[in-house]
């Protein structure tokens, strides 16, 4: 069972990365009856629950390792994922979060990197959660029939 879970959660969460960080994000920007502003709006609202279910699975997946699964890759690569998560949470959303907020509000802001950091992240976090769903697979047990 814990191994199973070892599986499937980073697996669940690879699903909610792809389908909100790389398909649904970045395609509200290309309808055309969506103004920036409510694309930003939309992604505020979005990314923010997003972020708190992440919390949720980062602090799922530490149980679950932390209690049943010990190897020494697995620990190094949840624990990236979980630095990410809080990076991610603690600096670079808010960071967006003040920007669509000034962008919303009229205000022209300059340029910044920090939606190539988030996206940076995003793409280390997928490559660490298939890396851990890769070692979950090569450490379950083989049935025989």
């Amino acid at each position: 069972m814990i191994t199973a879970m070892t599986i499937l959660l980073p697996t669940l969460w690879i699903g909610l990365l792809i389908g909100i960080s790389f398909i649904a994000a970045p395609i509200k920007f290309k309808a055309q009856s969506l103004t920036l502003p409510v694309a930003l709006d939309v992604g505020r609202v979005t990314f923010g629950l997003f972020s708190r279910v992440e919390q949720f699975f980062a602090v799922f997946l530490v149980a679950i390792y932390g209690a049943f699964d010990r190897a020494f890759w697995s620990l190094i690569l949840v624990g990236l994922v979980v630095g990410l998560v809080v990076v991610q949470s603690a600096w670079v959303l808010p960071s967006l979060n003040r920007r669509a907020g000034l962008v919303i509000s009229g205000d022209i802001v300059p340029s910044s990197r920090t939606h190539m950091v988030y996206g940076a992240a995003e793409a280390l976090k997928l490559l660490t959660l298939i890396g851990l769903v890769a070692i979950g697979i090569a450490q379950a047990p083989m049935h025989s029939p």
